[in-house]
């Protein structure tokens, strides 16, 4: 049932905002149908890598979290503009795949800090858009992204993402900011 499940989510990841195109796309312009879909299709896999985690340990959450990062992110374009929320000078930003992936998962000699941000038990992903700004074959998304853990503890953090669409008709992030909103007085 699990791995049926974690099956489905790759799909979408890798589908989703697309019309499952065998040949090369003729119309690039994205909808906002298609970047909802992208963006709800993004929690639901991090739900799932916690979840795979949880039922198989970070061997399976790793394979998991590379065929999402391979479906939702532009590695295969160049490099992602990708600044998580928890990472740290030298190694804040993640312009490649590898860095992703050690953020996502952890276990990267390379990123030491790094804890695995997908496997701190999440349970819920919601989303909630200020404003989506769609131009042709990008989109770019500014808002809220509250997670809900196993203990029902939520987090909530400002997000930007820029998604563009493939020669297959897929969206790819290539742009993903996240910080933790700002506190005055803190």
């Amino acid at each position: 049932m699990k791995f049926a499940k974690q099956a489905l989510l790759v799909t979408a990841l890798a589908f989703a905002g697309s019309a499952f195109a065998q040949t090369p796309v003729t119309n690039a312009a994205i909808n906002e149908t298609e970047v909802l879909a992208a963006q709800k299709a993004w929690g639901d896999a991090l739900v799932a890598i916690s979840e795979a985690n949880v039922q198989g340990g970070p061997t399976a959450a790793k394979a998991l979290a590379e065929k999402v990062l391979d479906g939702a992110y532009g590695y295969n374009l160049g490099p992602v503009l990708f600044k998580p929320t928890l990472t740290q000078a030298p190694q804040t930003f993640r312009t490649t795949r590898a860095g992703a992936l050690a953020y996502f998962v952890g276990g990267d000699a390379n990123y030491p800090t790094d804890t695995g941000f997908a496997l701190k038990g999440w349970k819920k992903v919601e989303i909630s858009n200020a404003a989506i700004l769609l131009a042709g074959n990008t989109a770019t998304t500014m808002g809220n992204v509250s997670f809900t853990d196993k203990d029902g503890k939520v987090t909530v953090v400002d997000k930007t993402w820029e998604f563009k669409k493939d020669d297959a008709g897929r969206l790819r992030i290539v742009v993903h900011h996240s910080s933790l909103p700002f506190a005055a007085g803190k």
